[in-house]
């Protein structure tokens, strides 16, 4: 079963490179990120038309996540994590397909840092690690995929020193990723590749992705029952270099 996220950076936008990708490498399942459309602007007739199913937790102009799934029912379970009745922002969602349990997830960016958006991002944190380890004691078999717009280590990220202070590398942040993956998760691409530099993440500028001066923040964690089945963890990085791309690449797992 191969099991891909994707942060898309504007599902319309992107859209003729989503498909052209799903063509290419025909995934499982696909988690996105990042869709930038409101609920009933989804392209759902057009992912349909490439054999998929979809759901998916829209929002205008930002945020959104949806997964979709080939050849496999999906069964919804939830939209948004609990313990904040006021966040409206479309950041999680989660379904079981094929028995396994997959966490789609857009954590926040938290720039400026420190700030209001850096201490919402922290926040976040606290309650996917609330859920997630209601998830491991679930007995089920559960994958949590997607931007978690955190470098985990000085490997994940080129020139680490010039991020110091950046939200998605600061000390705070990736002391919340380390005690999340301590409860018992297994970050797949690091586990099959311990020493290689990958990164997930160009920005446009500065061709970034011609000198792979690049990102690791687009992450699988897997709950230890599954560890033992997983094959491959690798990076469509080739799919960054396509016209008009996100500036992520697409990775996936095959489990």
């Amino acid at each position: 079963m191969k099991i891909a996220t994707y942060n898309v950076n504007g599902v319309n936008a992107r859209l003729p490179v989503l498909l052209r990708w799903l063509e290419e490498t025909a995934p499982d399942v696909v988690c996105l990120q990042e869709l930038k459309a409101p609920q009933e602007k989804f392209p759902i007739d057009a992912i349909a038309a490439a054999g998929y199913n979809a759901i998916w937790h829209g929002q205008k102009s930002w945020n959104g996540v949806a997964i979709l799934a080939k050849g496999h029912e999906i069964e919804e379970r939830r939209k948004g994590l609990d313990g904040d009745n006021e966040d409206v922002q479309s950041r999680y969602l989660e379904a079981k397909v094929n028995g396994i349990i997959i966490g789609c997830l857009y954590l926040p960016n938290g720039n400026p840092a420190p700030g209001p958006k850096f201490d919402y991002k922290l926040r976040w944190f606290e309650r996917l690690y609330a859920h997630a380890e209601m998830l491991l004691t679930s007995g089920n078999h559960v994958v949590l995929c997607g931007d978690y717009n955190v470098m985990p280590t000085e490997l994940d990220v080129y020139k680490p020193e010039k991020w110091i202070n950046d939200a998605l590398f600061r000390p705070e942040v990736r002391a919340a990723f380390h005690e999340l993956v301590a409860q018992g998760w297994t970050d797949a691409v690091r586990h099959l590749h311990p020493d290689e530099v990958i990164y997930t993440f160009y920005d446009y500028f500065r061709q970034a992705y011609e000198r792979n001066a690049g990102l690791r923040i687009d992450h699988f964690l897997l709950s230890p029952d599954l560890v033992q089945n997983l094959k491959k963890a690798e990076v469509d990085r080739h799919v960054r270099g396509w016209e008009k791309s996100s500036d992520h690449c697409p990775v996936w797992i095959e489990i």
